[in-house]
């Protein structure tokens, strides 16, 4: 193989992954300017195992969109409506609390929870959703808001992040999600979403909850208006703050789906993508222990093989989405843990239930 990685050129970054020695930027280009999907992903999959062995993590979890009522509405989502609009609809507590209740007699482990930024909505609200579903299901660990939300609820409450992420906590809050990351960098931001938060604000909020002991995700949107190196720079950056706070537990690619959204001109991304930012994001994010393939946005069979590009999490049976959905994505909105295992050990993984934090609930 390794006669292979030479002929593809990257018998120099190989020799860095085997020295398990930092990629640069300049790296990144390389691997994915490289049209060998196979070489990239062989290199992915040596600190893939390297960092898991031959284990895939995949979660029992249920995700709940308490509201699509959003004052950003960037142009890449299909999800947030303005009040009033016919799809717009927000949920009130009972309604969160019977979402819940539907499904306790199911093995769920994780609860994730997030949705527009709401004009309206009080931030009692937000610690009345939490309370909520603790008080349905005591031993739940809810990983919710996005650090957009935890902004906007910030300012709710006129206290600062570190107050405010207090006080949820104290309300049930266990984890935060990685989304509204997007693309860090200010041209895409003031092109696609001028109203949302900042990349460095994003980044602030996600450092300001590890030190107050709440482990995050962090993720980025791709295939739409970036450039390859505006997605380094989001890696670097990502990379980077892992370095001060080890605070984020995984890294997910979003797959960018057009339909229904402001940005409709632009394809779906393909399979040699998807699994190439996959890849890429294994070698460059060498201090994230995981990185997720989200079976959600790119589909059940290439997250299956995503395993072998540098993937060691499938996400879960998540139960209902409609993020994802209403920009057209066509993936089932669940999946049993069956199938879930089922796609793993036909990978050749070892299936492994997780909870939120990694903590191994059972192998198969």
């Amino acid at each position: 193989m390794d006669s292979l990685i030479q002929q593809a050129g990257l018998g120099d970054i190989l020799a860095k992954v085997r020295a398990e020695e930092r990629l640069s930027l300049e790296d990144g280009k390389h691997l994915f300017a490289c049209p060998d999907i196979l070489a990239v992903g062989y290199l992915a999959n040596i600190v893939r195992e390297r960092k898991n062995g031959n284990q895939a993590f995949f979660i029992y979890n249920q995700h709940i969109n308490y509201s699509n009522i959003c004052t950003n509405l960037c142009k890449f989502c299909a999800f947030g409506k303005e009040k009033g609009d016919a799809l717009a609809y927000e949920m009130g507590i009972a309604e969160i609390k019977d979402k819940v209740r539907a499904r306790q007699n199911e093995p769920i482990t994780e609860i994730h929870m997030v949705g527009g930024i709401h004009p309206d909505l009080p931030y009692s609200y937000y610690l009345e959703a939490l309370r909520g579903i603790k008080e349905v299901r005591p031993e739940v660990h809810i990983q919710a808001f996005t650090c957009v939300e935890i902004q906007h609820l910030a300012d709710l409450s006129g206290q600062s992040v570190g107050d405010t992420l207090e006080e949820l906590k104290a309300a049930g809050l266990g984890s935060l999600p990685g989304g509204g990351a997007e693309v860090f960098s200010p041209r895409i931001r003031e092109m696609t979403c001028p109203d949302k938060l900042s990349g460095e604000g994003w980044l602030e909020v996600a450092k300001t909850a590890h030190q107050h002991g709440l482990h995050t995700n962090a993720t980025m949107l791709y295939g739409h208006i970036e450039t390859i190196e505006e997605r380094l720079e989001h890696l670097d950056a990502l990379r980077r703050t892992q370095d001060e706070t080890g605070g984020f537990l995984t890294y997910i690619p979003l797959a960018f789906h057009p339909k229904n959204t402001a940005m409709t001109e632009h394809a779906r991304t393909t399979g040699m993508e998807d699994l190439k930012n996959i890849a890429v994001a294994r070698l460059m994010l060498d201090n994230f222990p995981h990185i997720k393939a989200y079976w959600v946005m790119i589909g059940p069979k290439l997250a299956q093989v995503a395993l072998s590009f540098g993937a060691d999490d499938l996400d879960g049976t998540v139960k209902e989405e409609h993020i994802t959905r209403m920009a057209g994505g066509e993936s089932e909105q669940a999946l049993g843990h069956k199938a879930l295992i089922r796609l793993i050990k036909e990978a050749g993984r070892e299936p492994v239930e997780r909870d939120t934090l990694y903590k191994v609930l059972g192998r198969f």
